[in-house]
């Protein structure tokens, strides 16, 4: 159906800020259970002996009576056509066949002798725990116990409504029966009403990840299965259906994600009879988990976020994740990774001199990247041999260290653990160590490396042991976690067995070890750039490596995708070189730092090159930073509809809407560069906001601002940098009787002001500050 037209006052009224104080409920009838929080409301059938199933997912509806809940049963009912089963079919949370569901089961599976692939698993208990009397905890928790008795399964459901409104679900399949039971797939699924019909999720590459992708929703299944064996540069990473035309501030929206590093998969499937649900789970090969009597399987996590248009779902996922206790703070230290400045050679007087002009700008952190062990001098040979290289390093890696921490620097360190090149001593050693199908043959190399099974206890002991013993014996805060090819012939050598699973699992073991084992120590996830980007290696890691790509124009659009997702402050966002490392492009500072600026704000560029002039403007831009990175890191994401992919504009408003920074950038050539307007959403609608464009360092190539933006301190702020550039603007406004503009957060949104011009790939950046 059309939608209804938004304006941008009235997604501001909506926004995240409006339902963070809703109430929270829980109603149980006999048949039925409410539960909402944070803005989102659910109905679940839990009729006893049959599969529970979900009879709403959206908006609160509020405070409902028993009986409302019951007839909102009926209401979800569809009633039976002469060609189906004589009682009404249900979607339940584990769709399958025994209801009438004629899409995928969400349990595939079956016993040695081919029996048990079509269970009828019921309801036998359940029991719902709030974190406080009031529900006003950080969580309502739904446990579902159900069986088939007579096949000898049973599944556990936890259905989880967080302090943000998100849905999380996850199960435990357990073999009650006699003989084995052979999982294929455990895929949990939630229901959407019929008008979601368009569906937004995301292809991608390596140095181009997360590139969107929209198209109609049909009959039958639209699958994006992940068999990397990690989650993918062209992961589906969020799987979105909604209205048609939903935008970031109009539509309803309901998204899914997987939250496992390994293979996995994402569902949307519409049967002829016009139920659609969405669905995920983990990808498995045939024999990766055979269970015997009284085994387990444990699913991953799948979190729901439904929202009106995209910012509002992924404002559910960012306040989620920030309510964690292990969430970092916002003194995001300024990083300095030396990859594109020194690659191999590490020399350790132009790493100290690194060090010395890092420090000069203000780089709170600074990270020795590949090449520091064994016999590492190309990426032919030494990976797995996590040994400090006495050749590069005599003294061992203390004299670079004790350089940066004089300098009162953080100092991190690269780590592969997964891999392997075949010429490296561990190889030669322990060939049955890496992943293949057979002993007589390794799979295709990729990077010039093979896969460690981490599976194998003694492999997983032997690259822990290492570790530990670096960074027992070094000041180490930070670990850059790198995971550089796909998997292929994924198994244990000796048996022939697959082992991505196993795989993973171990990955997660070993993340947690050490950070058990060091707390404090933060560790970024890092997979060839962005290919390991999801919500269960984020329970465990501190940030993720966007892309290898930091050319500011690519990383506009990976960036604003990757944030649908995680908050800012998790996602690695550095200034490249002046010509980008892996497209060759030239930007000017202005522009590579606008960008980085809406992330963990670092440095990738060999400093030595340089010039004066260009330290002092970085120097300004890294003072920014630290004087935002407390607004980027807790304020709400908004992102703008202009109608135009050749301009773009997104910020951050604070929490308590005291003031906002948005960035506009020209990204091609457009007339709407010249002839549009841009709106300000998220502001208080009846408080006023003063507007500076901040401008660090040199002015944006093309910049003439429109005619608001002309005031005594709407065309540069005042920085070191250009001091006398803004009192020469301010004399000459004053002499023209301009004065500042201050306007109502309505008005900012719903009139806004016209589009300054900029040449293509440049961005200026607007400060918006509530005044008395």
């Amino acid at each position: 159906m059309p939608l209804a037209r938004t304006t941008h006052a009235t997604a501001a009224s909506r926004s995240f800020r409006a339902f963070r104080s809703c109430a929270t409920r829980a109603l149980e009838s006999e048949r039925a259970l409410y539960l909402s929080r944070a803005g989102v409301g659910i109905v679940l059938d839990l009729t006893e002996g049959r599969m529970p199933a979900v009879a709403y997912w959206g908006s609160d509806l509020g405070d409902l009576t028993r009986d409302e809940l019951d007839l909102i049963l009926d209401a979800a009912t569809v009633a039976p056509n002469q060609n189906a089963l004589d009682i009404p079919p249900r979607t339940g949370l584990l769709p399958q066949d025994a209801d009438g569901w004629l899409g995928e089961p969400g349990l595939l599976g079956g016993r040695d002798n081919g029996s048990g692939f079509a269970p009828r698993l019921g309801l036998v208990a359940h029991t719902l725990r709030q974190n406080a009397p009031d529900g006003s905890g950080e969580k309502d928790v739904l446990s579902l116990t159900l069986e088939d008795a007579a096949l000898g399964l049973e599944v556990v459901l936890a259905l989880e409504l967080l302090n943000s409104g998100l849905v999380r679900m996850r199960g435990t399949l357990t073999n009650r029966g006699e003989g084995n039971y052979r999982l294929q797939s455990f895929t949990m699924a939630l229901p959407v009403p019929s008008e979601a019909n368009e569906i937004l999720d995301f292809a991608g590459r390596w140095t181009r990840e997360r590139e969107p992708q929209r198209l109609p929703v049909r009959v039958g299944q639209h699958l994006r299965e992940n068999r990397r064996g990690r989650t993918g540069a062209d992961s589906a990473f969020l799987m979105h259906v909604g209205e048609r035309g939903f935008t970031y501030s109009s539509g309803e929206v309901w998204a899914l994600h997987t939250g496992f590093s390994g293979q996995h998969r994402h569902v949307v499937e519409r049967t002829s009879a016009g139920e659609t649900i969405l669905a995920g789970g983990e990808g498995l090969f045939a024999g990766e988990v055979v269970l015997a009597h009284g085994e387990s399987y444990e699913s991953p996590d799948v979190y729901a976020s439904h929202g009106v248009g995209l910012d509002e779902v992924a404002q559910r996922f960012h306040a989620w994740l920030r309510s964690r206790e292990n969430h970092v703070d916002t003194n995001r230290p300024v990083t300095l990774n030396v990859w594109e400045a020194v690659y191999f050679d590490h020399d350790l007087d132009r790493l100290k001199d690194l060090a010395d002009r890092a420090a000069e700008l203000g780089v709170e952190r600074y990270v020795l990247d590949d090449g520091w062990f064994g016999d590492r001098r190309d990426d032919y040979a030494g990976l797995g041999d996590w040994v400090v290289s006495t050749d590069m390093w005599p003294n061992g890696l203390t004299p670079l260290i004790e350089h940066v921490k004089g300098h009162g620097m953080q100092f991190g360190l690269w780590f592969e653990p997964e891999m392997v090149n075949e010429d490296s001593a561990v190889a030669r050693e322990h060939p049955e160590w890496i992943m293949g199908t057979t002993m007589q043959r390794l799979p295709e190399q990729s990077r010039h490396q093979q896969v460690l099974n981490l599976a194998i206890p003694e492999a997983y002991a032997h690259v822990r042991d290492q570790m530990v013993q670096v960074l027992e014996a070094n000041d180490i805060d930070y670990i850059k976690w790198d995971h550089n090819r796909d998997l292929i012939e994924a198994g244990f050598r000796e048996t022939g067995q697959p082992a991505t699973h196993a795989q993973t699992l171990a990955t997660y073991r070993l993340l947690d070890e050490l950070k058990e084992r060091f707390p404090g120590l933060e560790i970024e996830s890092c997979s060839s750039g962005g290919a390991r980007v999801d919500l269960g290696v984020l329970e465990r890691t501190d940030r993720v490596w966007v892309s290898d790509c930091i050319d500011p124009l690519e990383r506009q659009m990976m960036n604003r995708w990757t944030n649908q997702l995680i908050p800012l402050e998790l996602m690695g966002s550095h200034v490249a070189s002046g010509a980008s490392h892996t497209t060759g492009r030239l930007h000017s500072i202005g522009y590579r730092a606008a960008t980085a600026l809406f992330g963990h704000f670092g440095i990738e560029w060999d400093l030595r090159l340089a010039t004066d002039e260009e330290m002092a403007e970085l120097r300004e831009w890294v003072q920014l930073y630290k004087d935002e990175r407390d607004l980027l890191f807790t304020g709400d994401r908004v992102r703008v509809d202009l109608g135009d992919d050749s301009i773009a504009l997104h910020g951050v408003v604070a929490r308590d809407a005291s003031r906002a920074l948005f960035a506009f950038t020209a990204l091609s050539r457009s007339d709407a560069n010249q002839t549009g307007r841009l709106y300000f959403p998220g502001l208080d609608d009846d408080a006023r906001y003063r507007l500076e464009v901040l401008v660090p360092g040199a002015k944006p190539s093309g910049y003439v601002p429109s005619p608001v933006m002309s005031s005594a301190s709407g065309v540069l702020a005042p920085t070191p940098g250009n001091a006398r550039e803004y009192e020469r603007l301010n004399a000459e406004f004053k002499a023209r009787g301009v004065t500042d503009q201050v306007l109502s957060g309505r008005t900012w949104a719903s009139v806004g002001i016209t589009t300054p011009i900029l040449n293509p790939e440049n961005t200026v950046l607007l400060r918006l500050t509530r005044v008395n």
